[in-house]
């Protein structure tokens, strides 16, 4: 179990800015100036009980340690990003003094509402943000697949990638998405990777695999690996994953309904993987070839294989913007729909979150594909 350890970066960089233009903008009286410092102090001690004691903390605390870290750090992180913006502002009158004479007349009195104004704007933005965790969007998208020899003429498919079931993703998250896809009445269901979060009893204590157990599709639940199933238990993850119910593929191929050739591949992660060339060798090349994966880096490679349609998660699309916009410079297409060739490619941004439950400029979907053999 562990704290966010990333969040170190906001206790160590962002609190000290953020405690400084408070501590300038609100009353110098000790009524005021007494419980602020003693809200950044105790919230300084609550990271570093969980930093130091995280293995020996009862999970309980632990996860109530990680919501209270969590929230500290998008709180930080874009209240730090709005005092930045109010500093160009500052500069720019500094350049040009363009402040109205009531602004500088009332200097105090501005910063003070200038405070309640972050403050109310960002609690604002973190229930907004929460409220796109715990409420996923289901996402259509309408694909057209060469029908080849198959008998299909049509296949709805429920894609979740990313669950991360775990310390923050629990039981009734998990009820929810296996309603959400029972009520698209999908002919089959495919989890791209990353049904676990770091650790795996928490998906066991609260037996969610029962839960996943109820989601219905006549043409059957595959799934493959993400990254998380590489890390801490990995084969409590593996045993974990097959009680399920769904068909785990790792570096294999199913033929489904003698219509449509499915793929699962092993995460990137593992370098040991086979290529793509050795999995479609032997296939029927009159047959379409979908492909799941979880990282979204095989794109040429899909497309030099004749995949028509390859599936992706992992990228969760940044999570919190501004991430969003790394996630362009990384990826080739870090979200949605995107062709490759004569391949057609969708990368998820996920149902789930790793990390704080807020998503800001990003949503938790289901994509629901409505595929056409023509």
């Amino acid at each position: 179990m562990k704290v966010f350890f990333g969040s170190i970066v906001a206790q160590l960089l962002l609190n000290p800015y953020v405690f400084w233009r408070g501590w300038q903008a609100i009353p110098a009286k000790k009524s005021w100036r007494i419980p602020y410092i003693l809200l950044f102090v105790i919230e300084l001690i609550v990271f570093f009980i969980g930093f130091f004691f995280h293995k020996s903390l009862p999970d309980d605390v632990m996860v109530s340690i990680l919501y209270h870290c969590g929230t500290w750090y998008i709180y930080l992180l874009y209240t730090t990003m709005a005092l930045l913006a109010i500093e160009l502002i500052r500069l720019s009158n500094r350049i040009h003094a363009w402040y109205p004479k009531w602004i500088t007349s009332h200097w105090a009195q501005t910063k003070r509402t200038l405070f309640f104004v972050v403050i109310l704007s960002v609690s604002g933005l973190i229930i907004h943000a929460y409220q796109a965790v715990i409420n996923p969007v289901v996402t259509h998208q309408n694909i057209i697949i060469p029908k080849g020899t198959g008998k299909l003429d049509s296949l709805t498919v429920v894609m979740m990638s990313d669950l991360h079931i775990g310390e923050i993703i629990g039981k009734k998250q998990v009820e929810k998405f296996v309603s959400m896809s029972n009520a698209q009445q999908p002919d089959m269901v495919v989890l791209a990777g990353d049904l676990m979060d770091y650790e795996s009893r928490f998906a066991e204590q609260m037996h969610a695999e029962y839960d996943l157990q109820k989601l219905k599709a006549p043409l059957g639940v595959y799934a493959v690996l993400g990254n998380h199933e590489y890390r801490a238990n990995r084969y409590a993850k593996l045993n974990w994953i097959r009680k399920t119910g769904a068909t785990l593929l790792i570096d294999s191929v199913v033929l489904i309904d003698n219509s449509f050739y499915l793929i699962g591949r092993d995460d990137y992660i593992n370098k040991a993987r086979q290529p793509l060339n050795a999995l479609t060798r032997n296939l029927d090349p009159g047959k379409p070839k979908i492909l799941l994966d979880h990282q979204p880096w095989t794109f040429a490679e899909a497309s030099m294989n004749g995949i028509a349609l390859g599936l992706y998660g992992h990228t969760h699309y940044g999570q919190l913007w501004p991430y969003p916009l790394l996630m362009k410079l990384i990826y080739e297409c870090p979200y949605g729909y995107y062709r490759k060739g004569n391949t057609q490619l969708y990368v998820s941004s996920g149902i789930g979150i790793a990390g704080p439950p807020y998503r800001v400029g990003t949503v938790s979907e289901m994509v629901v594909l409505h595929i056409q053999f023509k």
